[in-house]
């Protein structure tokens, strides 16, 4: 029996499995000795990037629903190492440390927000990186929203104005209200950079800080943050905000477990893998989305977002039992590249190309930002071997609809 080995069920390594399982099955009596499993440390599949909307209900996929049906195994488990010599992963369980062996190995651990050694900022600051830190956040707001009036307690400070932050902040407005957050409020967007969205793009710029500004949306831009108390945060520019809810959102880096093997890694830490998702020099594996960088369309690396780690895990799946079984694998191509910004109650944000050109915006495209987040970046949840493997074949999804008035 070889064993495949998926560490991660975001979305690639979900992917990875579904796809894998898929392959298994089309190749027949040759994949009847192939085992997948799949290690995560939840038993949830989170859809990661609705962790800052207003509602939490579904946003944690239980792993059993979409893996049990296809023959899929899966664990809980956090990867304390990885050894692509002896080809181990070592583990932590509820029943302590463990050994896995493997034939083939899927990296798709992601990526994990970075927190600076900043005085205060562990002890009191929150994130929406996973759905338990989104949750904790929720729980702070809603217990806030319950305690006596205080200094601080109705302003929310967000720290990073990239895409993460500029949607959190956008979205707290109504997140506030549902925690049952009445009266004055102040949200704060807190950035290094001299402009917010300082990586999107000069035509996207103006669009956003529009929609900031109808939503009351402060600003502390060309500033960091120098400590974080539980009464309120210090600026470098040392202003003191007063607040109870720092909300950190500055910067990804790709799991540490990349470290583990030789290939070479980009300034993110993303290990660089070919068109087949495999990593360079390191035999018997492959890494696919947040961990891993891809040039997609012979110029471009991919990015650390659901649009490209979907395809990468539906690929390596793929191309893993393919390599497993001698077969020919299929390289990933992405001709195409669109950013869609939540911006809360004003609409959305979205851009076609790499140079960000803006198309629509307002609620025209937010109906595209709710197709996403709510239908295309979903898995079927039907229990139907027949529709996963349908979502998981090795293709390339067309760019998702547009509504309403386009700008040209």
């Amino acid at each position: 029996m070889a064993r495949i080995v998926v560490l991660g069920a975001g979305f690639a390594g979900l992917w990875a499995a579904i796809g894998a399982a898929r392959m298994r099955d089309e190749i027949g009596d040759a994949g009847r000795d192939i085992e997948i499993h799949l290690v995560d440390r939840n038993p949830y599949h989170n859809i990661r990037v609705r962790n800052y909307e207003v509602d939490l209900s579904e946003v944690a996929l239980p792993l059993a629903q979409l893996l049990d049906p296809i023959g899929v195994t899966h664990g809980i488990g956090e990867v304390e190492a990885v050894d692509p010599a002896r080809r181990q992963i070592a583990l932590v369980t509820s029943s302590g440390e463990e050994t896995l062996s493997y034939d083939r190995l899927v990296l798709a651990l992601g990526s994990e927000v970075m927190r600076p050694n900043i005085p205060g900022l562990a002890e009191h600051g929150f994130d929406v990186d996973t759905f338990a830190a989104a949750r904790r956040l929720d729980d702070h707001l809603t217990s806030l929203a319950r305690s006596a009036p205080s200094q601080g307690r109705s302003t929310i400070a967000v720290v990073g104005a990239g895409f993460t932050g500029i949607e959190v902040a956008a979205e707290m407005p109504d997140r506030l209200v549902r925690a049952g957050m009445s009266g004055s409020r102040r949200i704060i967007l807190i950035d290094p950079n001299l402009a917010v969205g300082a990586t999107i793009g000069a035509q996207a710029r103006p669009v956003i800080e529009t929609a900031l500004s109808s939503l009351e949306v402060e600003t502390r831009l060309g500033v960091r943050v120098a400590s974080v108390e539980a009464s309120g945060v210090r600026l470098s520019s040392g202003e003191f905000i007063p607040t109870q809810t720092l909300i950190w959102c500055a910067g990804m880096r790709a799991s540490r477990l990349a470290e583990s093997f030789a290939g070479a890694r980009d300034r993110l830490g993303r290990l660089l893998v070919d068109p087949f998702m495999r990593v360079a020099d390191v035999p018997g594996v492959f890494a696919a989305g947040d961990v891993a960088s891809s040039v997609v369309d012979g110029l471009h690396p991919t990015v650390m977002s659901c649009q490209f780690a979907r395809p990468m895990g539906r690929f390596a799946g793929h191309n893993v039992v393919a390599d497993l079984a001698g077969r020919p694998m299929l390289p990933l191509r992405i001709d195409w590249y669109v950013t869609v910004l939540d911006l809360g109650a004003w609409g959305a944000l979205y851009t076609e190309g790499w140079d960000r050109e803006v198309r629509t915006t307002g609620q025209a495209a937010k109906a595209t930002k709710q197709t996403i987040n709510r239908k295309r970046i979903y898995p079927p949840m039907t229990g139907s071997k027949e529709d996963l493997f349908a979502a998981a074949a090795p293709t390339v999804q067309a760019p998702p609809p547009t509504y309403g008035t386009q700008r040209r």
